[in-house]
């Protein structure tokens, strides 16, 4: 067994416990103090398996969690104090594949980690993706940086995570709910206003002209979708 574990944790004991306990059973462990650090060492090392804490100083885990899958189908568990139903929603709607809660037996932890392993094959690590660029509009699904024709745009934290979902599911309408429970949370999965509002604000700084918009599209009562190169269009 040599398969390889980032444990993303602000905690700097049970990083050394973890990566200790899990080198003992045949696992090669990387770990990061931050989610901008785990992001990094997530994009350079390609891990097997991602463990991830919630409660992090700058860059929490939600957003930790969101910018990792818009890179990669690794699977991700959330080990984290929160305990709450809605946390536990949150998370895998955000794309996480488990969820424990702390303190975890480490035998379970284990398991799950098996478990997530099973599933994996060895073609996804071939499915980073990091940018989206068309020639004018280029979005560094990594950095979180937006250009468009060379000219960096300035993003709010909620436009900037509305931005980076959609271009990660480019070229499929995403369902208005899946939206506002990704980027808001659970609670808000009803509140549509709050997304036509953020549409209209992405669609006034990356479009030509967001009264007729070729990117950022609506799908009539489903929801929007991102247009690759402009372009796409999809069908019922």
């Amino acid at each position: 067994m040599n398969e390889k574990i980032l444990v993303i944790d602000d905690d700097s004991e049970l990083l050394t416990l973890l990566k200790l306990g899990l080198e003992r059973d045949g696992f090669k462990v990387l770990t990061a103090e931050n989610g901008k650090d785990g992001l990094r060492q997530a994009y350079d090392t390609r891990p097997d398996v991602i463990i991830l804490d919630i409660m992090m100083p700058g860059m929490d885990g939600w957003v930790t969690c969101q910018r990792l899958r818009t890179m990669c189908n690794t699977p991700i568990i959330m080990l984290t104090a929160k305990t709450g139903q809605p946390d536990v929603l949150r998370g895998l709607s955000l794309g996480a594949d488990d969820y424990l809660t702390k303190p975890c037996c480490f035998d379970e932890l284990k398991a799950r980690i098996r478990t997530v392993l099973r599933r994996v094959h060895s073609s996804e690590h071939e499915s980073w993706r990091t940018v989206y660029d068309d020639g004018t509009l280029s979005v560094d699904l990594q950095n979180g940086v937006v250009t468009r024709h060379g000219e960096e745009i300035h993003l709010t934290p909620i436009e900037s995570r509305l931005l980076m979902y959609l271009v990660s599911q480019k070229d499929r309408v995403v369902p208005h709910q899946e939206l506002l429970v990704s980027i808001w949370g659970p609670k808000y999965a009803k509140e549509k206003s709050y997304l036509s509002v953020y549409v209209r604000y992405l669609r006034r700084k990356i479009e030509e002209d967001p009264s007729n918009p070729k990117y950022i599209c609506t799908r009539w009562r489903l929801g929007y979708y991102f247009a690759a190169n402009g372009d796409f269009q999809p069908t019922d």
